[in-house]
């Protein structure tokens, strides 16, 4: 990191700085290494703190060895001693007490790796064999307590209780691969390339250069990886995540399925691409030549200067048939190169072809696929079938003989069945009647007499009406 330090503007705007209270700042800025055993949720919360907030100094690229933004790393902490805490130092809070603490917990949890070892090392950082292996070659030829410090697997207190800060440092100074950075920047290149796969056997192929141009900058959104940065990330690639394979300069992308050598015809495809990347990176050159030349000779023909502007024409025509040489070239290097990829596929295909056949052939190897045993097979089911109809017809025919002789006659149980019905129908008939009369008479009891009828004078009779 730069020796001036973060600001406070900068450490007052990460995530985790913005969420917490002065007084639990200065509680995260002290040494609470011995908490670790008297009070182990809360040793667990600082160092949480402190891992997201050193993830976040890493990736916005607030650190470098060489204070060189053009060589910031973005998956690698440079923890380089006392010094670091001097880089975060805050006011009301002073300086970091327990960052040693820090590093030595996150590196015993596997959240941080040393890059040296983590670079060196076989066994998978997610396998148990990680930690043996860094035992035993720290400990040969060294004093195991020096190793087991180195290590980290002597316990906070023992790691707090030798020495002071200062003898801390010594302990844990060094560079960190910062694990959750690096499987989120894996998780980036394997995205951007799963959206290739298929498309062509180039597309798989990538020498250092061509793989730090195609992801250095898509890794992780809106940052450019340095080149330690793509180091630690195609040993995580071919080591971790199984998804490339490296052989010398040779980066091959394999699918799980597929077969984790490299052929001759990847590196003479890989070749071949690079060799068109060059030339097309040529032609952009001689463009720019070009223009750069008409440019010149507008302005010698402005200041009528014909010798100047006659001289830059030549070049101009040198460099316009020296172009048309590079276009030629790469043409044929492009139909090379997808005759090459086809004739791959094809071969690629023959082999899908050359094992269907194999395999249906297995199968039809099969001693139950012989024309004798289908043969076979298919007697002993038409016997099946045959002695299944024998079995169900005696069964019929033993049923009527036990109804015959009970002297049940099926002609007496037709006419009962019969009767039986019509006396349901009847009865169902006679309910609906009853309920039919019924909602009649209720219509008819919900009829009133008009007020004025019922209040007229007594109806005389027609019979005594005189005319």
């Amino acid at each position: 990191m730069p020796s001036s330090g973060l600001t406070h503007t900068q450490l007052t705007s990460l995530p985790t700085y913005q969420s917490t209270s002065s007084s639990r700042l200065k509680f995260l800025y002290s040494d609470f290494s011995r908490q670790k055993q008297s009070n182990p949720a809360s040793y667990s919360s600082n160092v949480e703190w402190w891992r997201r907030t050193l993830e976040a100094v890493v990736l916005k690229g607030w650190q470098s060895t060489l204070g060189n933004a053009a060589n910031l790393d973005r998956l690698v902490l440079h923890a380089s001693g006392p010094a670091l805490t001097e880089e975060f130092r805050l006011e009301g809070a002073g300086k970091p007490l327990g960052l040693a603490t820090v590093l030595a917990e996150l590196s015993a949890t596997k959240s941080y790796f040393p890059v040296s070892p983590f670079l060196s090392s076989t066994p998978s950082i997610y396998d148990a064999g990680w930690l043996p292996y860094r035992i035993a070659s720290y400990v040969v030829g060294k004093p195991l307590w020096w190793a087991l410090q180195q290590l980290s697997i002597v316990g906070a207190d023992d790691f707090s209780g030798h020495g002071g800060d200062t003898e801390r440092w010594k302990k844990v100074r060094g560079d960190y691969v910062v694990l959750s950075l690096l499987e989120r920047a894996g998780d980036g290149v394997l995205r951007k390339q799963q959206s290739k796969t298929g498309v062509s056997l180039a597309e798989e192929l990538y020498n250092f250069d061509g793989f730090k141009r195609e992801f250095a900058g898509d890794a992780l959104d809106g940052v450019v990886l340095s080149e330690l940065d793509v180091k630690v990330l195609l040993k995580y690639l071919e080591r971790d995540k199984k998804a490339i394979v490296v052989q010398d300069e040779v980066i091959k992308f394999v699918q799980p399925n597929q077969s984790r050598e490299i052929t001759a015809v990847d590196i003479g495809v890989l070749e071949l691409k690079t060799a068109v990347e060059d030339i097309e990176a040529s032609v952009s050159k001689i463009q720019q030549q070009i223009d750069d030349r008409s440019e010149k000779i507008s302005a010698a023909l402005r200041q009528k200067r014909k010798e100047v502007a006659l001289s830059h024409l030549r070049t101009k025509k040198q460099f316009e048939d020296l172009l048309k040489k590079r276009l030629t070239s790469l043409e044929t290097l492009h139909s090379t190169l997808l005759r090459v990829e086809a004739s791959a596929g094809d071969v690629e295909i023959m082999k899908s072809y050359e094992s269907s056949a194999a395999t249906l052939r297995a199968i039809l190897a099969h001693p139950l696929l012989q024309r004798e045993r289908i043969d076979e097979t298919m007697d002993a089911m038409a016997s099946a079938n045959a002695d299944a109809r024998d079995i169900d017809e005696a069964i019929r025919i033993g049923t009527d003989v036990a109804q015959a002789e009970t002297g049940i006659d099926d002609a007496e149980l037709e006419a009962e069945l019969n009767a039986l019905v019509k006396d349901v129908e009847g009865e169902r008939a006679k309910e609906q009647e009853e309920r039919a009369l019924q909602e009649r008479q209720e219509q008819l009891d919900g009829l009133t007499v008009p007020e004025h009828l019922a209040k007229s004078p007594e109806r005389v009779e027609p019979s005594k009406v005189v005319a």
